[in-house]
């Protein structure tokens, strides 16, 4: 069942986590910054029995072993440290407990396994590039049977009441509103829709997204001042590619002053009305975050490429010269 909730992807993950969870123990899975916001809320907004499986940025926690009657919440697709799960194989099949994926950056983009997600977020603006502030929330019938027979300790806020006497409130997921979404943004989100539709469906956006990637990594293997933050190739996000500076001048500035070179960088590019919002998200380490998502042109990559180059030799040379 597929609904509109009247919140963000961030929104819709939260109304799943309040409303679903409590039943069983819950492993956790971070490894950026919205990952961690899940963490924080279940350790220390929420009473549940949490077991936290969390990473630094570039790399995935351990997936092996999660015990079966768990519940399990975690990103798909990372994106502040453009750091992905590889595949499903991971989640179990004989599973009792339900997995909530964060999938912002992913639908759309990645062959999802729907079998083994059992409750999936994503927002229009991401992959689709529709209007911000709408979230998608998709749930399985097991999700649903929890839904129906469990009802959690703690007060929900009206906005995250998805049940009605009992029952699943299935207007909610049949065009039924809980808040008035803008009706333009709606629309807005069909024409996109209609869109890739008619560039062929969502196997046409995976492959767009795959050689978007492709190219950057290209220009990325070819560079010695830059490299992907994802440590492994098989998890590198194919959407929200994070690139982190890797030239020994870079790497010896304290992290304040490395905001600073990034944050220069983005500054020139956007004066030069070459790419604009690149920097990384304020919360990772310094960075530059490409979209690469199936919107992109690839050839609007193939002439950004020269530029990256252009900023990072003009900056570098300037803090040498200004003894950073």
């Amino acid at each position: 069942m597929i609904g509109i909730v009247p919140a963000s992807d961030t929104g819709a993950v939260e109304m799943a986590l309040w409303s679903l969870l409590g039943a069983r123990p819950v492993t956790v899975m971070a490894w950026e910054s919205f990952g961690l916001g899940w963490v924080t809320d279940l350790t220390k907004q929420l009473p549940l029995d949490v077991q936290t499986r969390i990473a630094d940025y570039g790399v995935l926690p351990n997936l092996d072993t999660i015990p079966k009657e768990h519940d399990i919440v975690f990103t798909w697709n990372g994106t502040t440290s453009g750091v992905a799960v590889p595949n499903g194989d991971w989640i179990a099949n004989d599973r009792a407990g339900l997995t909530i994926c964060d999938a912002t950056s992913a639908v759309f983009a990645y062959d999802l396994p729907w079998e083994k997600l059992d409750v999936c977020t994503f927002s229009w603006q991401k992959t689709l590039g529709g209007e911000a502030g709408h979230g998608m929330l998709i749930l399985s019938p097991r999700a649903v049977e929890r839904l129906e027979s469990y009802t959690p300790d703690w007060p929900l806020p009206k906005l995250f009441r998805m049940t009605k006497n009992g029952k699943l409130n299935a207007g909610i997921f049949k065009g039924e509103t809980i808040n008035t979404p803008s009706m333009l943004c709606v629309e807005d989100y069909l024409v996109a829709l209609d869109w890739v539709e008619r560039i062929g469906g969502l196997s046409a956006m995976i492959e767009r997204a795959r050689k978007n990637m492709g190219l950057l990594q290209s220009w990325v293997d070819t560079r010695d001042w830059i490299a992907n933050m994802a440590k492994s190739e098989d998890t590198r996000s194919v959407t929200s590619v994070c690139l982190e500076i890797v030239d020994p001048w870079f790497k010896d500035l304290s992290a304040e002053d490395q905001n600073g070179v990034v944050k220069d960088m983005v500054t020139l590019l956007e004066d030069q009305k070459v790419a604009y919002d690149i920097k990384g998200h304020r919360d990772a380490p310094a960075n530059i975050r490409i979209w690469c998502g199936g919107t992109v042109e690839l050839g609007d990559l193939e002439l950004l490429t020269p530029w990256l180059d252009w900023a990072w030799d003009r900056i570098k040379r300037k803090g040498l010269s200004d003894g950073i």
